[in-house]
């Protein structure tokens, strides 16, 4: 005989992505902190370019309708988010380059991108969300790091989709300067075209040196 699994059963969701709620947002407004920002990177992985990160405060009452992590949107959606963010919340964004990258490493570099992101918010965040294992150093509030939390917060979202679109602008940018690499089809990633491109011309000034292949040990 087949079993019918039940409706409540938790089988029935790992299929699903999670999705990104106010629910952390709130418990620590409901802990006396208020406002509370999310941050996040984009471009940890790459080869070539900045690593870019975000800070969000969302206004609780505009939240962009379908916001959600970044890697789950679509690129039309993500631009759409995009401009939605910046009219209805407090938003800084800041980078490493690549030459920071190399002389701090990526997690350094990062860490110090989103340090400076939430310190260049409009208002000051009284509590920070951060996406992942590592909280900024030298912040001026409380914090607390979110593993995978641009599913779980909606404002580190937001902050997610802040950092992936204006780092893709900028490598779309970066192709029109070194335009043998193809920045705007694979924003510095290591894709064979683009190692197949630094087989053939070698590294320009975007690329991470400190980075395999690139590295010379």
């Amino acid at each position: 005989m087949s079993r019918v699994t039940p409706p409540d059963s938790p089988a029935l969701f790992e299929l699903a992505a999670p999705q990104p709620d106010f629910s952390l947002e709130t418990a620590a407004r409901r802990a006396g902190f208020w406002p509370v920002a999310g941050t996040d990177e984009a471009g940890r992985g790459p080869l070539a370019g900045p690593v870019v990160a975000a800070a969000v405060i969302l206004d609780p009452d505009h939240i962009p309708a379908g916001l959600n992590d970044s890697k789950q949107l679509t690129l039309k959606q993500r631009e759409r988010l995009f401009e939605e963010i910046l009219d209805t919340a407090h938003v800084s964004i800041a980078s490493s380059g690549p030459r920071s990258i190399d002389e701090q490493n990526i997690l350094r570099a990062s860490l110090d991108a989103m340090r400076r992101a939430v310190a260049g918010l409009p208002i000051r965040a009284d509590y920070l969300l951060v996406d992942g294992r590592d909280v900024p150093p030298a912040l001026d509030c409380e914090a607390k790091a979110i593993i995978q939390g641009d599913a779980r917060s909606l404002s580190i979202a937001a902050a997610s989709v802040i950092a992936k679109v204006t780092r893709d602008r900028m490598m779309g940018r970066a192709d029109a300067l070194f335009g043998n690499y193809g920045f705007a089809k694979h924003s510095g990633y290591g894709t064979a075209h683009h190692r197949r491109a630094i087989e053939e011309h070698g590294p320009c000034p975007l690329h991470r040196m400190s980075f395999r292949p690139l590295r010379k040990d």
